[in-house]
């Protein structure tokens, strides 16, 4: 394991370091630019009169998420495979097969240990940087939930399609690129930095960051992105009970 961390890829005489900051670059680019034409997209439907202002808040926050993640893997991934000059293939997404046997049980050993290390990490940051404010609430996109298939669509929003379109972009694309250019811990380094980078919050960047480690890890274990996708399900999934299904028990648990 150690070996493959440190190697150059089989005939590279040097590594080509640029690959840290064009791909990541590149990644973030369509991030921005996805939700700049989310943005207009739903300014023209004002413009032609159609209430999207007044559409319900769970049914536009499905609707803008799908379409900021559509648009960026279109953006990220469509373009260089419709140039013919950088092929998408399954393989370097990590999407050549079904879930293992192993991913699965690999899975909640991953969160265990995110857990963990994000606790410590948290820990440290609250005793030696105390300029950070590590109670910010983060802003997930929906306010207050009160139907039944309002719940139904932020899970599906949150905890379905988030982590499946992160994990491909992340782990997947990022991830790939950068692992057959650079050493796996430059290519770990540079996806999670990245990741905590968007999340645009101390608090969740520095959480994000240190579960991307862990799924950068999985993927370096398993070869694909399965054991990653649930453990961010896993992560958003408890994340969604405590913020919308019971947000009484966090404020027990917090004292």
């Amino acid at each position: 394991m150690l070996q493959n961390f440190l190697n150059k890829p089989v005939g590279q005489s040097s590594y080509p370091w640029s690959k840290l900051i064009i791909v990541p670059a590149w990644v973030l680019a369509g991030f921005v630019i996805a939700s700049i034409l989310t943005g207009l997209i739903i300014m023209a439907c004002q413009k032609l009169g159609i209430p999207i202002g007044l559409m319900n808040q769970a049914i536009y926050g499905l609707i803008v998420s799908a379409v900021v993640y559509a648009l960026t893997l279109v953006f990220v991934m469509g373009l260089p495979l419709l140039a013919k000059k950088s092929p998408v293939t399954r393989a370097l997404i990590g999407l050549t097969r079904l879930p293992s046997w192993k991913d699965i049980g690999l899975a909640p050993a991953g969160f265990v240990i995110y857990f963990i290390v994000s606790a410590i990490v948290m820990m440290l940051v609250s005793n030696f940087i105390p300029g950070v404010n590590l109670n910010e609430v983060q802003d997930v996109g929906f306010k207050s939930l009160s139907a039944q298939y309002e719940f139904v669509l932020a899970f599906l929003a949150l905890v379905v399609i988030a982590p499946i379109a992160e994990e491909v972009l992340f782990r997947g694309y990022l991830y790939g690129k950068l692992r057959q250019a650079v050493p796996t811990w430059a290519a770990i380094l540079a996806t999670s930095l990245l990741f905590g980078f968007v999340h645009l919050q101390w608090n969740v960047s520095i959480d994000v960051f240190i579960l991307s480690l862990v799924l950068c890890s999985l993927r370096e274990i398993t070869g694909s992105i399965t054991a990653g996708i649930l453990v961010h399900m896993l992560k958003n999934g408890i994340a969604f009970y405590f913020l919308f299904i019971n947000p009484s028990l966090l404020t027990t648990l917090g004292g």
